[in-house]
């Protein structure tokens, strides 16, 4: 499968996100995602095939907000809400090519590793991740927050492992 184009969120992407993928976390909406950009703290990166955007992740520069993480790395930024959708479209290289794409934008930064969670239930990202080169270094707690259909405001709290790769091509500063 070709993707077009791994790009960040634009602001006029928005309703097209919310079209085909619409948001349910709080903290994870994709209005939430494009402002955390527009303040620097992180790069939103959509692929788009065929002229519709067919996932996300978002590469939060300002690491892990668990402290369990943050202990460990700190200072090491983290691929958060890594999605490829429609689920059909898993398997086919959509979420290595967002992976690479935020590995890339490390380098360009000149930063020399990059991390991500995983929760203890999906061992398909964890074959994934594994693939790419990321190793489990600590066990966290992953708290976050969506809103269900009623419009109530439901926290989650899930086992995850956070992993880290060194990237190469990234001189010691």
């Amino acid at each position: 499968m070709e993707i077009a184009e791994i790009a960040p969120c634009l602001t006029e992407d928005l309703g097209v996100l919310e079209h085909f993928m619409p948001s349910s976390s709080v903290d994870g909406s994709h209005a939430a995602r494009h402002a955390r950009q527009e303040a620097g703290e992180s790069t939103y990166l959509i692929p788009w095939l065929d002229g519709r955007p067919v996932g996300h992740a978002e590469v939060r520069w300002t690491g892990c907000a668990a402290p369990e993480v943050r202990a460990v790395h700190p200072g090491c930024p983290e691929i958060n809400g890594l999605l490829v959708w429609p689920e059909r479209l898993r398997s086919r290289g959509v979420g290595s090519a967002l992976v690479r794409a935020a590995e890339e934008l490390a380098r360009a930064r000149g930063v020399g590793v990059m991390g991500l969670g995983v929760d203890g239930g999906n061992p398909r990202a964890a074959a994934l991740y594994a693939r790419l080169g990321y190793r489990p270094t600590v066990a966290y707690v992953d708290r976050w927050a969506y809103v269900d259909q009623a419009g109530v405001r439901q926290e989650q709290a899930d086992a995850c492992t956070f992993l880290v790769k060194e990237l190469s091509g990234v001189q010691d500063t």
